[in-house]
C-alpha cells in the first residue's frame, strides 16, 4: 500500500493509494465528527455510492449533489451548497467528503474552507486527474468569467484516498484525460516516470493494474514531495503548472465546454515545449520526445476556429501572472523544468500558433 506523507504548516496528512480504499473512508473520519456531507455528482454516486455509504454507515450522513462540469465551478453553487449544509444542520464539527472528480474536489475542498469558517475535508477522487493532481495539496477554487480558479484558498484535506478500483468505470476520454497529468509529471520531475509512460504505453491505456499503480503512485509521489516543500506556490510548487498556463487560457476561451481539463494541459504542454525549443532552452530530441509521448495518449479534441492572439491576450489574466509579467513552467530536459518570465510576446505567440497546427 504505497502511502506518501504530506507535511505542511496547516496540517500533515497521508496520499494513500489502495485497491479497495474506497471501503475505509469511514477509518479517517474524526471520532467526535457530526454531520459528514458528502458532496458528489449523480453519475458517480450512481457508480460508487453504495460503497461509500457502507464505508461511513456508522455517522450520521447526507449526500449533496453538485451539477458537475466546468461551467457550474461557480460561486453560486458553493453558495446553494451551503445552504443545504444549514438546512441539514451543518455546524463547525460536520466533515465533508470529496466524492468525484477535479472539479468536485476544488468546489467541496473551497467549501470546506469557508463553511463556519473552515471544516474537515477528506479528499476521496474518483478521477484519474483528480488521484495524481488535483485532490493533493489542499488547492481549492471557482472559475470567474475572467479565468479558471481565480477565487479560492488552500485548504489541506485529513487525507485523500485514492482507490485505482474505481477507475474502472471511467469513460476512455476522462482517463485519457488524467494520464496527461501523468506526463506532466514526468516531464518537470522523474524521467524514470516519463521513460514508462513513453515505453508502456499499451498497458497505461489497457489500465494493467500493476501499471497503472506504478504511475498514479510515482504522480502522487512527486505532488507530495513539492507540496511538503512548499506549500502555497512561492516557489518550487509552480513547477506544478507546466502546461497549466496555456491550457487554462483554452479552456477559459472554450467557456470551458469543449476540452477536458487534462486535453487543455496536454495542448498547453505542447505550446510550453514549443516555446522552450524557440528560447533555445530545450534541446530538439526532449522537444519531440515530450510531443511523441503527448500524441500517444491522444486525440486531443479539434482546435478549428480559436484564435491564438485571443489565446495570448488571455494569459495575461491567468494567476500565475504576477504585475503583468506572464511565468511560463519551460522544460529544459527531461525530468527538469524552469519557471521563466519576460519572454518576448512575438515568440509566445508563434509558439500558440504552433501548437494550435
Amino acid at each position: 500500500m504505497p502511502s506518501f506523507r504530506v507535511e505542511t504548516p496547516q496540517r500533515a496528512y497521508d496520499a494513500i493509494v489502495e485497491r479497495g480504499s474506497l471501503a475505509r473512508v469511514g477509518n479517517f473520519l474524526p471520532p467526535r465528527s457530526g454531520m459528514v456531507f458528502v458532496v458528489t455528482t449523480t453519475d458517480v454516486f450512481k457508480l460508487h455510492g453504495k460503497s461509500l455509504h457502507r464505508a461511513i454507515a456508522d455517522h450520521k450522513h447526507k449526500v449533496l449533489f453538485f451539477p458537475g462540469g466546468e461551467p457550474n465551478k461557480r460561486l453560486s453553487q458553493l453558495e446553494a451548497l451551503a445552504e443545504q449544509m444549514i438546512a441539514a444542520g451543518g455546524d463547525r464539527s460536520s466533515v465533508i467528503i470529496a466524492f468525484g472528480g477535479g472539479i468536485v474536489g476544488d468546489v467541496a475542498g473551497f467549501l470546506a474552507a469557508v463553511f463556519m469558517r473552515g471544516i474537515p475535508v477528506i479528499q476521496v477522487p474518483t478521477t484519474l486527474l483528480a488521484q495524481v493532481d488535483a485532490a493533493v495539496g489542499g488547492k481549492t477554487g471557482v472559475n470567474l468569467v475572467s479565468g479558471k480558479n481565480l477565487l479560492g484558498s488552500f485548504h489541506q484535506p485529513l487525507a485523500v484516498l485514492i482507490d485505482p478500483e474505481v477507475l474502472g468505470t471511467l469513460p476512455p476520454r476522462e482517463y485519457r484525460a488524467g494520464l496527461y497529468e501523468i506526463v506532466k509529471a514526468g516531464v518537470i520531475r522523474d524521467a524514470e516516470l516519463f521513460g514508462v509512460m513513453d515505453q508502456c504505453a499499451p498497458a497505461v491505456l489497457a489500465q494493467e493494474p500493476a501499471t497503472l499503480e506504478r504511475i498514479i503512485a510515482a504522480a502522487v509521489r512527486i505532488k507530495a514531495e513539492v507540496v511538503t516543500a512548499d506549500e502555497r506556490e512561492g516557489n518550487l510548487r509552480r513547477i506544478l503548472n507546466f502546461g497549466h498556463t496555456f491550457g487554462h487560457a483554452l479552456e477559459a476561451e472554450t467557456h470551458y465546454e469543449r476540452f477536458l481539463h487534462g486535453e487543455a494541459v496536454a495542448w498547453g504542454m505542447r505550446a510550453a515545449t514549443i516555446l522552450a525549443k524557440k528560447t533555445a532552452r530545450l534541446g530538439a530530441s526532449d522537444a519531440a520526445s515530450i510531443h511523441s509521448v503527448v500524441s500517444k495518449y491522444g486525440p486531443i479534441p479539434d482546435l478549428n476556429g480559436i484564435q491564438a492572439e485571443r489565446l495570448a491576450a488571455r494569459l495575461r489574466s491567468d494567476k500565475k501572472t504576477i504585475q503583468g509579467q506572464v511565468h511560463f513552467v519551460l522544460p529544459v530536459q527531461i525530468g527538469d523544468v524552469a519557471i521563466v518570465s519576460g519572454v518576448e510576446d512575438r515568440l509566445v505567440l508563434e509558439s500558440i500558433q504552433a501548437a494550435l497546427g
